[in-house]
């Protein structure tokens, strides 16, 4: 997994409560067995209409938000099924960074497994960023994890906080599985005396 430190990304808004893990990755495209290629499918029924058209008011299709790689939103955002693919599916689409008032628990765990960086902010601030978006093309975030801050170029700081030991995970790149790695030597070891102790 990517080490997260510092990232500078533009902002895109999605502005709805409750987005549900099927608004994010519908069901019919949670066929596919690899991590990668669920991008193209996110937020799919809002990107598209039925019959597969763009839907031009939906934001992630508008001109001003292609390449963004901070999503802000609102209150409980990734609530519903405990589906993976919904972290699989925003990071594909290129987003490090999602900001919101609140996630729903499972979304929230699995985004630091995945080595996305969700932020819990105030209603205000997520508001305060909403409008900065809104009235400002190319708006940008600077999000910075060694420093716990979120910065702007207009002079905006936020300070955030962080369970420090979710943050180490991010800032070392590290998931379940790497961490479990940084102990191969010793696992190895256990391994070859239990060996013996049973020969």
């Amino acid at each position: 997994m990517e080490a997260f430190k510092q990232h500078t990304g533009l902002v895109a808004p999605v502005d709805r409560v409750n987005v549900d893990t099927d608004a994010i990755i519908p069901k019919q495209f949670l066929k596919r067995i690899e991590r990668s290629g669920f991008g193209q499918f996110l937020f799919y029924e809002w990107r598209f209409s039925p019959q597969g058209d763009v839907i031009p008011e939906f934001s992630l299709n508008q001109p001003r938000y292609q390449g963004a790689s901070v999503l802000i939103s609102r209150a409980n955002f990734g609530c519903g099924s405990s589906r993976e693919h919904a972290p699989w599916a925003i990071q594909d689409f290129g987003f490090k960074v999602v900001i919101a008032p609140s996630f729903a628990d499972i979304f929230y765990n699995n985004c630091f497994k995945n080595g996305i960086l969700p932020l819990k902010l105030s209603e205000e601030q997520v508001e305060d960023l909403f409008q900065r978006t809104a009235a400002q093309e190319g708006y940008k975030l600077t999000v910075d994890l060694e420093n716990n801050t979120i910065t702007d170029e207009q002079g905006l700081r936020i300070d955030f906080e962080l369970d420090e030991h979710r943050r180490q995970f991010l800032l070392l790149g590290l998931d379940d599985i790497g961490l479990t790695l940084q102990h191969a030597d010793k696992i190895a070891a256990y391994e070859e005396a239990r060996a013996a102790r049973l020969a």
